[in-house]
């Protein structure tokens, strides 16, 4: 994960005229995906490299169904403090893909009638011979249905062909002709990797002036060189919250919802692949006027993948936001930070900014709500860049104090577009 350098340390890399910094990365053997499935049912969300000091997940609430559908492999839920989402996961055989609209409406239904207080129903249905979790190949079938649409889903699953007279925007049918899937990176979290090469004194000049106007990016705040760090120093009293690893099914419907509720702004860095899956969620952060950035198509690390492979994870990315929100992508995020100078200039010829953080309080690590509540309130500040994620349950618990604490400090909330550059 990149750190920012205290100011002294910075100021005195300037003098130097480059910044150094050492990067080790250590690979891990291939994941098996009953392993996988394994670390999906322990920690929801995007399967990640798991940081030092990270504790295990809290268990999610879950439903059970009675009589039991044999398909279904978990249905958890969560509320938001004023309302309730549940995902329910599928797992079918192929001779049972032929009959999936039936059976996703009873899933649903039979949900939706399990607990009353449910404001929708997220489905995922996989199949079951690859099914890995969530990081694992995409499923099958989607659909986001809030009880209000329930009679819209069921009139679209009685249809025995897609296409049919009945429609339902709210569902995603796998075309099957997609990115073959890329097994989520095994790599330990690391700092940039800045290459030199001293038998080559021109191309090391123009890497330390890259390096100058980094380090400016870090101390002065603003967009420098393609990177941008944190807002201009004397902008006003906003900072930028954002959301790594877009979008998740069981969480976006709530986190959503408390934006809308609070009023605030933020920018989705979302993965392509779970953005194609899940595309209605997509359009809505754009309806709602949240900003929807890069964050590569596979969540993947760059700096170890060969530059043509990096620069099509970004355009991978790049196609499916432009495809759901007809706009291009403005800001890029690398995952965990990690980076090269070839990967940043990869991203600035598609047109995209590299947007780093001020306040990252570690929710995915999952501290405790105690303590990660009390990191984002210390280290609020106004240019700042709050770096949060999308499936992390403890930033769930924590985010509507979050909202409140920065109302009261007079500290206004938007996307990263809306800083001061």
């Amino acid at each position: 994960m990149t750190h920012i350098l205290p100011r002294r340390i910075v100021l005195g890399l300037l003098l130097a005229g480059a910044v150094h910094q050492a990067a080790a990365f250590a690979a891990a053997p291939p994941v098996h995906p009953s392993a996988l499935a394994r670390k999906a049912a322990q920690m929801p969300g995007q399967i990640q490299p798991v940081a030092p000091g990270t504790r295990p997940a809290p268990p999610l609430p879950t439903l059970t169904l009675t009589p039991p559908i044999t398909q279904v492999y978990r249905v958890e839920y969560l509320s938001n403090g004023f309302i309730e989402a549940a995902h329910a996961i599928v797992t079918v055989t192929p001779t049972e893909r032929g009959a999936l609209r039936p059976l996703a409406a009873e899933v649903v239904r039979r949900v939706l009638a399990a607990r009353p207080s449910l404001s929708e129903v997220d489905l995922s249905i996989y199949d079951r011979g690859s099914y890995a979790g969530f990081g694992g190949p995409l499923p099958v079938l989607t659909a986001s249905v809030p009880r209000n649409r329930l009679d819209d889903f069921l009139a679209w699953t009685a249809q025995e062909q897609a296409g049919s007279v009945a429609s339902y925007e709210r569902v995603w049918v796998n075309p099957g002709n997609l990115p073959a899937y890329r097994e989520p990176d095994q790599v330990l979290e690391t700092t940039p990797k800045l290459q030199t090469d001293k038998a080559a004194p021109v191309q090391q000049a123009r890497q330390n002036v890259r390096d100058i106007r980094r380090t400016t990016a870090q101390i002065v705040g603003g967009l420098h060189d393609g990177l941008l760090y944190r807002g201009r120093r004397g902008g006003g009293r906003i900072a930028a919250l954002t959301f790594d690893d877009a979008p998740h099914p069981l969480f976006e419907p709530l986190l959503l919802d408390l934006l809308r509720r609070s009023g605030d702004h933020a920018t989705f860095f979302v993965i392509g692949r779970n953005a194609r899956a899940y595309p209605y969620f997509v359009r809505d952060m754009a309806a709602a006027g949240h900003e929807v950035g890069n964050h590569t198509y596979h969540h993947v690390r760059l700096p170890p993948l060969p530059l043509a492979e990096a620069s099509q994870e970004m355009q991978w990315d790049n196609d499916v936001i432009r495809e759901l929100t007809g706009k291009p992508a403005r800001y890029f995020r690398p995952p965990g930070g990690d980076y090269t100078p070839q990967t940043l200039e990869a991203a600035r010829r598609l047109g995209l900014t590299t947007v780093f953080w001020t306040d990252d309080p570690g929710d995915f690590a999952n501290p405790g709500d105690a303590l990660l509540e009390a990191r984002l309130k210390r280290n609020l500040r106004p240019g700042g860049i709050v770096l949060l994620h999308d499936n992390a349950p403890q930033m769930l618990d924590v985010l509507r104090e979050f909202l409140r604490v920065a109302r009261q400090e007079r500290v206004h909330l938007t996307t990263v577009g809306g800083l001061p550059k």
